[in-house]
């Protein structure tokens, strides 16, 4: 706003071939401008479950969100995204998996299809303007399982170990769309850290040899979709085991 003249902002970053398209559209016509929502997509169960998720502005809050989505190829048709709101039960359960110490508002996109190029769109509303933030899409590409729960480790002797675990219970197609798994575990070593990332792995028990007696370990395990689409799941909480010595 200038001189309390309506100002209009439009930012747009494309990327050839329809792997990301970003809008940035500002509409302000008093007050300080007005925050944009930053808006981060994701597929924890393919292909059937996807969501959106944006903090909410702590300074000057918009009055409400609207959320959309479209192919990319038939913008004209868009379908409501279903908004979720912070502090609900179903955001509850969303944000479980990855905890965010802000306010997030989901919204969830229903049966999308395959290999389509999808467009969201998230528009803040404020009693002076509005605030949109659009975003482009692949579901392939945004593929992101929930972290495996119930890790599990087991001494099978003073130097052999079993690692165990459940894959995340989100991810609902497990026979058709199998998972494999990374494992990371950490230690120190005279005050400095180490670590070693192994896998992938399709079981969900893995045996570790060669650890050393005495020491405590850090176990963590992520899950990514076995063909590779999208990204490995945030790591699994962290499960300490200290290996038996020998008796002497």
């Amino acid at each position: 706003m200038v001189d309390g003249v309506c100002v209009t902002v439009t930012l747009l970053l494309c990327v050839l071939g329809g792997q990301a398209l970003d809008l940035l559209r500002v509409t302000a016509t008093s007050g300080d401008p007005p925050s944009t929502p930053t808006v981060h997509c994701w597929c924890a169960s393919y292909p059937n479950v996807t969501f959106c998720s944006w903090p909410e502005a702590s300074r000057s809050p918009p009055t409400h969100y609207v959320a959309s989505y479209s192919e990319r190829h038939r913008q004209l048709v868009t379908k409501p995204c279903q908004l979720i709101q912070p502090g609900s039960a179903s955001s509850d359960l969303i944000s479980a998996s990855s905890p965010s110490p802000e306010r997030l508002w989901h919204c969830h996109l229903p049966n999308l299809k395959l290999l389509t190029d999808y467009i969201i769109n998230v528009t803040a509303v404020y009693s002076g303007g509005s605030r949109s933030y659009l975003s482009s899409f692949m579901l392939e590409d945004i593929v992101k399982p929930n972290p495996p729960v119930d890790v599990r480790v087991s001494a099978h002797d003073t130097r052999k170990l079993f690692v165990e675990w459940s894959h995340p219970p989100t991810w609902t197609n497990l026979d058709v769309f199998p998972l494999k798994y990374q494992i990371l575990y950490r230690w120190e070593n005279r005050g400095t850290p180490k670590s070693v990332n192994l896998g992938p792995f399709e079981s969900t028990r893995v045996e570790l040899k060669g650890l050393t007696a005495g020491r405590t370990y850090l176990f963590q395990v992520c899950a990514k979709e076995l063909l590779g689409l999208g990204e490995c799941s945030g790591w699994s909480s962290p499960v300490k085991y200290t290996i038996p010595r020998t008796k002497s």
